[in-house]
């Protein structure tokens, strides 16, 4: 069983953060949910308070049990970037326990494929060669990916920063081995059939998960909705917290 952290009473949401960082990054939207729900935080495997859990084989497939079993209720799953695809594995495997599914900043596939926006294989393949020589620098300069485009890119690299340094680092295998998970998931045909509320949360500013990308997961995903934050790059939730909570709260509120 993996360790979750929970607060508030309502509806359960469930919030699965991205790759290299841990829950940390939720508390200032559990900060603000709290008050009308019940807010469930969980680190993946290696991660913030589960950086002894094993799980072998470490899989999406796993990982996702592994968390549908620790939360042991049905709940809206929410899910961040990398977290976005494991949120998405749950609402298309467990839709008995899913009550809704949120992806902010995230896409069934990240890598750039021919007529496919995304992340160049090379940028990926880099992370990989700097997790051998330092953990730190290359989370950082993730950070600094994820918020390139941002008004305010310096202050939410701060926040982030600050957010995550509450908990353990993960170990270099761990980060090695999530990160093939942004390389090789293709969920882009389990979309049509999700069948539950669907929301899908963007930064304009992405250099993660480009806008162009939007209008094809559409196609993908005809029953579920997109909101674009306009000032937004990779972490909406951080730059853009009372836009994200009022959004987040009244898709909640018309659909759950």
């Amino acid at each position: 069983m993996l360790k979750i952290s929970s607060v508030g009473e309502g509806i359960p949401l469930v919030f699965i953060h991205g790759w290299g960082l841990n829950s940390g990054v939720w508390q200032p939207s559990v900060e603000q949910l709290q008050q009308k729900f019940q807010v469930i935080t969980v680190d993946l495997p290696g991660f913030g308070l589960n950086v002894e859990a094993q799980v072998t084989p470490y899989t999406i497939e796993t990982i996702a049990q592994q968390i549908v079993q620790s939360v042991d209720q049905p709940a809206v799953y929410i899910g961040w970037s990398l977290g976005g695809l494991v949120a998405t594995h749950i609402a298309y495997h467990y839709p008995k326990v899913t009550k809704g599914l949120v992806t902010i900043a995230s896409t069934p596939y990240f890598v750039k494929h021919e007529s496919w926006p995304g992340i160049e294989a090379n940028v990926l393949q880099l992370f990989h060669r700097q997790l051998s020589q330092n953990i730190e620098k290359t989370i950082d300069n993730f950070l600094k990916i994820q918020a390139m485009g941002s008004p305010h890119i310096r202050q939410d690299i701060k926040q982030v920063r600050q957010l995550v340094m509450q908990y353990p680092m993960p170990t270099a295998q761990t980060l090695d081995t999530s990160l093939q998970f942004l390389e090789q998931v293709d969920q882009r045909e389990l979309l049509a059939s999700i069948q539950v509320p669907f929301l899908r949360m963007y930064g304009k500013l992405d250099g993660l998960v480009p806008k162009a990308v939007i209008p094809l997961i559409d196609q993908l995903s005809l029953s579920s909705e997109h909101y674009i934050f306009n000032q937004a790059s990779h972490a909406p939730f951080i730059s853009d917290l009372v836009e994200f909570v009022e959004q987040l709260t009244g898709w909640l509120e018309r659909h759950i």
